[in-house]
């Protein structure tokens, strides 16, 4: 029988993501110019940066949380992409001084709704034995 996936199992993966995505930020910030190529490298480190800060927040909601079935460790994993894919799309839309509430919130939702849309598949590939 399938556990919840505890925060301990994903501490090798989320100790790397933060010091890449936040360190790798620290020293591009004060190291580099904003060229093309930095800003590039930027988006990507604020992507690792938050899903590091994701991945522990997912896997306790996950834990405390419990579901039936219960998720596999790529279910959290995805899920922190996800912030860290959001948090990278509002930066970007700040840097072109187009966001607002009402878009950070449509996104927000449109996020929310790939994510229980892509469970629900998964779920209705699920048997119990």
């Amino acid at each position: 029988m399938r556990q919840t996936p505890t925060v301990k199992i994903f501490l090798p993966l989320i100790v790397p993501l933060l010091v890449l995505g936040w360190g790798g930020l620290f020293v591009l910030v004060n190291m580099t110019e904003p060229t093309l190529w930095p800003r590039w490298l930027f988006f990507f480190l604020v992507v690792v940066g938050f899903t590091g800060l994701a991945l522990p927040v997912a896997a306790f909601l996950h834990y405390r949380f419990p579901a039936e079935p219960p998720v596999e460790h790529k279910v959290v994993v995805r899920q922190s992409l996800w912030v860290g894919i959001y948090a990278a799309l509002l930066i970007w839309m700040n840097f072109g001084q187009v966001v607002s509430v009402g878009l950070a919130g449509v996104f927000l939702v449109g996020f929310v709704v790939l994510e229980i849309i892509l469970r629900m598949r998964e779920r209705s590939f699920w048997r119990r034995p």
